[in-house]
């Protein structure tokens, strides 16, 4: 009668259990406490162990709102939306705050999208958002019959077009725009982005091309960001001068290029281009005039070198003068002082922030850093913007940085940030968990539980670990008809080293190799250390009202395992656990939060051998207590089972059976 009861030991050991369960049940206990820095925290570092689980993305979106990081919030939503994009729900919070950032091309899409399943509120969503774009949209397209040269018309006929997905019409309205003002290069930018939406691929190659050469700094990042990482060719900047004639930086890098192509011509038409649009460029005049003198033609050389020299460029000036073997000048040049460079880069970065231009923020920060090493909220700053732009790694380097400020305020800020983001990055990660339950079928008291530690490397998505395994009852042997004496559960120590993967989606494999100190030997097994490999898939999901603090309503609850165990004739068990309920409110006297389900089990193995062939069904209840921190869940479940195999069956082809257990686990 062992073996029913040790597949519930196999497969009990071998399920690689929720590894963040730990680390939630005290983000849950900050959050019902209203420590949101470090429920904040622990939500962060249980995305990072179980990146698959939208749930909890959800609740640290709740948690990041309850503190005012809207866009946070927004982005975590979004993650959760990706992971589950049937659930409306979560769409609708992250199209809401979509619409509250400024997002409201993607806001509307999402509610045009969830209401065309008939959902009310998305409606009422998309109306209240298309209305006043349509209307808008009505109202310029009547201002420019009138006024058909109107610059602001065009502009924000674009803009508006574009926030309601009607990308041709933006796309024509932002060219009359640039047409009308070709000085306004992010106009180039909004160009090239709606052509690329229409699949205008070389014409949004020009547009950005000219934005990234000649405008403003940002505008200029931006351009490039959507620019393909290759270099562009000589045609391409041909068709970009063609779209922004005017462009000098846009000519000049052409001219350079003809350069390198050693097309010494090409490069002198460019540069004669350049200086009819500017004639004041002294840096293309030299160029020109370097051309000029090595193609032996001195006298149209002359007039150009001479105009640097009488130019305010000193440094251009001297590269003259060594062209011409002439004399250099010897000059001292102030050098601006560091706290100067500092403080301008400060501004230029508080600015870039304020706009939320985070990658240029961070150029300038780190401008600042290096002009004044000891500035800490400079420092503070930094580690704020890596991790708003999701780079913890760079975060966590510059928050430790800053926690040893002198400024006690800045100290704890950044003390905080560390403590939240570090953790992620430890090497080592234990997880401990122990489940020790009752059968009232076998009148025992069965203990499993485990310990494992895991090294995890950065980049690795495979972990090797290290493993002590408990499996044991109180009873020991029994006697049962026909068998003789038989144990329970393993009665085992086992000692392991495997891998595990990182959970994708929920799933996770694992395999490991080690051995089994057995308790208690018996007459047919007498072996005290025998050999145990292992290995198998494993997925977990939950919908609805699982029971985590503030969470009720209807759930639904999966775990799905494949599981090989060497030690028993190499056999492979499937093992399927279901449970489908409702969720209560958490008590407000002493946080009592129960759940009543109905279990749908089933169980196969590879070999047809009746002890792990079964199904069984039955209700069940699960609680916990909110006001405890300890991440205690307890559990009573009655079913009514059936063997699927009854060929040498000894047992009978049906069983009843009461089990209440107790679920502790932990991961430091």
């Amino acid at each position: 009668m062992r073996w029913l009861l040790f597949i519930f030991a196999v497969v009990a050991a071998g399920q690689n259990t929720e590894p963040a369960y730990g680390v939630l049940e005290k983000a849950y206990a900050a959050l019902r406490d209203k420590d949101y820095d470090a429920a904040i925290a622990g939500f962060t570092q249980a995305i990072a162990m179980e990146p698959g689980r939208a749930s909890i993305r959800t609740d640290l979106a709740y948690t990041l709102l309850k503190t005012g990081e809207t866009e946070e919030a927004r982005d975590q939503f979004g993650e959760a939306m990706k992971l589950s994009p049937q659930d409306d729900h979560v769409a609708l919070e992250y199209a809401f705050l979509c619409y509250e950032t400024k997002q409201q091309v993607m806001a509307r899409r999402i509610f045009d999208r969830i209401r065309k399943k008939g959902n009310a509120t998305a409606e009422q969503a998309f109306q209240n958002v298309d209305r006043p774009l349509r209307v808008a949209i009505a109202r310029w397209m009547e201002a420019l019959e009138i006024e058909p040269e109107n610059f602001s018309a065009h502009e924000e006929l674009a803009k508006l077009a574009e926030q309601r997905d009607e990308i041709a019409l933006a796309a024509e309205h932002y060219e009359k725009a640039w047409r009308l003002r070709p000085a306004r290069r992010d106009l180039l930018l909004d160009l090239g982005r709606v052509w690329q939406e229409l699949a205008r691929q070389d014409d949004a190659m020009s547009a950005l091309l000219a934005a990234s050469r000649g405008g403003e700094p940002r505008v200029a990042d931006q351009a490039r960001e959507l620019l393909p990482t290759r270099y562009p060719y000589v045609y391409e900047f041909e068709r970009a001068i063609g779209l922004d004639p005017s462009n000098v930086e846009l000519r000049r890098e052409l001219a350079y290029l003809h350069l390198e192509m050693k097309d010494g011509a090409a490069a002198e038409k460019e540069f004669e281009q350049v200086l009819a649009i500017a004639p004041e460029d002294l840096l293309a005049t030299a160029q020109l005039g370097f051309l000029r003198l090595s193609r032996g033609d001195g006298a149209g050389a002359q007039p150009l070198l001479e105009k640097v020299l009488a130019g305010n460029d000193d440094d251009l000036a001297d590269r003259v003068r060594a062209a011409l073997h002439m004399p250099q000048v010897l000059r001292r040049r102030p050098e601006e002082p560091r706290s100067a460079v500092s403080d301008q880069a400060r501004e230029f970065a508080n600015k870039s922030l304020e706009k939320g231009y985070l990658k240029d923020a961070i150029k300038y920060l780190l401008v600042a850093h290096e002009n004044d090493p000891l500035d800490f909220d400079v420092i503070l700053k930094l580690g704020r913007t890596y991790n708003i732009l999701k780079d913890d790694q760079d975060a966590v380097r510059w928050f430790d940085l800053a926690r040893r400020s002198p400024d006690p305020q800045t100290a704890a800020e950044a003390s905080r940030a560390y403590d939240n983001l570090h953790p992620q990055f430890e090497l080592f990660r234990t997880t401990v968990w122990v489940s020790p339950t009752f059968s009232t079928r076998w009148h025992d008291l069965f203990g499993y539980a485990q310990a494992k530690t895991e090294l995890r490397l950065a980049h690795w998505r495979l972990h090797p670990y290290a493993s002590v395994r408990l499996i044991g009852d109180v009873e020991g042997a029994v006697n049962v008809a026909n068998l003789g004496p038989e144990y329970l559960s393993e009665e085992s120590a086992i000692l392991a080293i495997g891998v595990a993967t990182d959970s994708w989606h929920g799933a996770t494999g694992w395999f490991e190799a080690g051995e089994s100190l057995r308790f208690a030997p018996s007459y047919n097994d007498p072996g005290r250390v025998v050999p145990d490999y292992r290995g198998g898939v494993s997925y977990g999901k939950g919908w609805g009202g699982v029971l985590a603090n503030g969470r009720h309503g209807f759930f639904a609850e999966t775990n799905e395992d494949g599981v090989y165990v060497s030690r028993f004739a190499h056999d492979t068990l499937l093992y399927s656990q279901n449970r489908t309920g409702y969720t209560l409110r958490a008590l407000e006297t002493g946080g009592w939060h129960a759940q009543f389900y109905w279990n749908w089990n089933v169980t196969v193995d590879a070999l047809g051998q009746y002890w792990a062939n079964y199904a069984e069904t039955g209700p069940g209840l699960k609680f916990r207590f909110e006001s405890i921190r300890a991440p205690l869940i307890f559990s009573v479940n009655a079913v009514r089972g059936a063997y699927l195999v009854n060929a040498g069956n000894p047992r009978g082809p049906n069983f009843n059976d009461v089990r209440v257990g107790i679920w502790y686990a932990f991961t430091k």
